[in-house]
């Protein structure tokens, strides 16, 4: 089992702020699954917009957040960084659920297990917590493509 801090987690996405979404992993077994943070805080871009008088997190980069352990977690499981051959996608959200706001100050907990692969396509199932409460739910799939 292993964890990362935001250095090695800023070595593995290609992410970088605003989008970065995951502040550090707390816990990763390859093939398997991951335990990772996002620190929400008041600063974030979108909480300007959504909404001025009462922020809370969109539920699209919830979905982004896990989407960006799963990405970790198949990272680490290969053995690969990403590179600027090779570019990851979402291929899919089913039964994406969200079950409580999420706002300033919340800490999101991810957790993502990996169900399957097949010829670069991973398949997870994803949630989100805030203090141990449900915020999100969903099955992602994934998939790698070479850039042309």
């Amino acid at each position: 089992m292993t964890s990362m801090d935001i250095h090695q987690v800023l070595k593995k996405l290609p992410h970088r702020y605003p989008i970065l979404l995951v502040d550090r992993v707390l816990e990763l077994e390859k093939g398997v699954r991951i335990r990772a943070l996002k620190n929400v805080t008041v600063n974030e871009p979108f909480f300007t917009g959504h909404f001025p008088h009462r922020p809370v997190m969109p539920g699209v980069l919830m979905l982004e957040a896990l989407a960006q352990a799963a990405a970790l977690l198949s990272f680490e499981t290969e053995g690969a960084v990403p590179d600027d051959n090779t570019i990851y996608y979402f291929a899919g959200i089913d039964g994406a659920r969200f079950k409580r706001p999420v706002e300033p100050g919340d800490q999101l907990v991810l957790e993502v297990a990996l169900l399957r692969t097949k010829a670069r396509v991973y398949k997870y199932a994803a949630r989100a917590t805030v203090d141990g409460e449900l915020a999100v739910e969903a099955e992602l799939t994934c998939t790698a493509r070479a850039v042309a």
